[in-house]
């Protein structure tokens, strides 16, 4: 009995010599500059509830949760790599014709993944009709370029484009989720609400299919973010 005592007091310590290890480990990946630029975008500081940004397009795409995910991964592909462009060429553009360059180089990558998506997601393209060439003209990617890329390296650059298209796909598919769900009981297309509920009466909500819909679900996301900033 003792023998067997020892045995788990021994792997009693080991597993917490283990945790600890982790956990000091996991605090300093958290304190790293590289964590705290993927992760700010995410929560604290979003570029949609937070910042404001991209709001037209979060209100047009957001009627199925398919064409919001595309739309988030479309904008997240755009901002890394033209963060992570014009990080490695900032020091060779002249700050006279800077925002030209860094345009070129943001319309260069939509047009690409405009054609990507019309060759191999055509149905999707359609749904998403001109919202993937107007990512030309969203506030986030070129005030990412000018804000982070042009004066930092080039993978925090290529790290803050993928967590400000996170951040901003993110809510994207919340609100998507909430107007899908509950303006045409579907998720990614496919029938979820049971067909008891509809011969009980319940019926589909027609204004979460409408734009003003998502401009409360999002006003409402803001409200709740800020709160619990606010908590902590």
């Amino acid at each position: 009995m003792s023998l067997y005592r020892s045995d788990l007091e021994k792997r009693t310590l080991i597993t917490t010599a283990k945790l600890k290890i982790h956990y000091r480990r996991t605090m300093k990946l958290i304190k790293t500059k590289f964590f705290k630029t993927f992760y700010q975008p995410l929560w604290g500081n979003n570029p949609v509830s937070i910042q404001s940004l991209g709001i037209c397009s979060a209100l047009a795409v957001t009627v199925q949760l398919k064409t919001a995910v595309v739309m988030g991964i479309s904008m997240t592909v755009v901002i890394a790599f033209s963060s992570l462009i014009i990080s490695l060429i900032r020091n060779f553009i002249p700050r006279n014709i800077r925002i030209i360059v860094e345009i070129s180089i943001i319309a260069t990558l939509v047009i690409l993944t405009d054609e990507f998506l019309r060759a191999f997601y055509y149905d999707i393209s359609k749904q998403l009709s001109i919202f993937v060439g107007l990512i030309i003209t969203n506030c986030i990617v070129l005030g990412r370029a000018e804000a982070f890329a042009l004066s930092n390296p080039p993978h925090l650059a290529f790290i803050d484009g993928i967590g400000n298209g996170a951040g901003y796909g993110m809510v994207l598919a919340v609100v998507a989720f909430i107007r899908e769900l509950f303006g045409s009981g579907k998720i990614f297309g496919l029938t979820i609400l049971p067909e008891f509920l509809y011969e009980a009466g319940y019926e589909d909500m027609g204004f979460m299919l409408l734009a003003p819909s998502a401009f409360i679900i999002i006003g409402l996301l803001v409200w709740l973010q800020k709160t619990l900033i606010k908590e902590k």
